[in-house]
């Protein structure tokens, strides 16, 4: 392919929905994870909708884990499934035709909701027992004294 150049397809402009959230490979996790935790507790948004395709899954899923053990209550659903992307590619030489290219990119969608979400789907995880979920940023050491810190993702 290096005498074709990928031409740039003009991206549909669909409206995101405010408590969706689209992760993406280069964005940092804990704005994701710092938006999603604001929308759920400081907005009074009732649920949130994480997706991502390709290699962005797999930060999804560990942004999803973290944000279920930060905040009590929140149901979960998972669904995956696929999309076909077609790049269109061009000629660098003369002699040669464009090209057309079809690729097969899996995509997951999690939502969390403060209300019971269908029990009956294949995704469907109930909330964590509130023993295992954790506020944000607070750590109680032995002393009984509550600490915040950060960590960096």
């Amino acid at each position: 392919m290096d005498r074709y150049q990928r031409v740039e397809q003009p991206k549909a402009d669909t409206p995101i929905n405010e408590n969706e959230i689209r992760i993406t490979t280069q964005g940092r996790m804990r704005n994701y994870i710092t938006y999603a935790t604001t929308l759920l507790q400081e907005k009074g948004s009732s649920e949130i909708i994480l997706k991502a395709m390709g290699r962005a899954i797999n930060k999804t899923v560990m942004i999803a884990e973290l944000i279920k053990r930060r905040i009590v209550g929140l149901h979960q659903n998972t669904s995956i499934g696929s999309n076909d992307i077609t790049d269109m590619w061009e000629p660098l030489e003369e002699g040669l035709l464009p090209l057309e290219t079809v690729r097969h990119v899996s995509m997951i969608t999690i939502t969390f909701s403060k209300n019971e979400l269908d029990t009956t789907s294949i995704g469907y995880q109930p909330p964590l027992p509130v023993d295992q979920v954790k506020p944000l940023n607070e750590f109680e050491d032995e002393g009984g004294v509550v600490t915040t810190f950060s960590i960096d993702l």
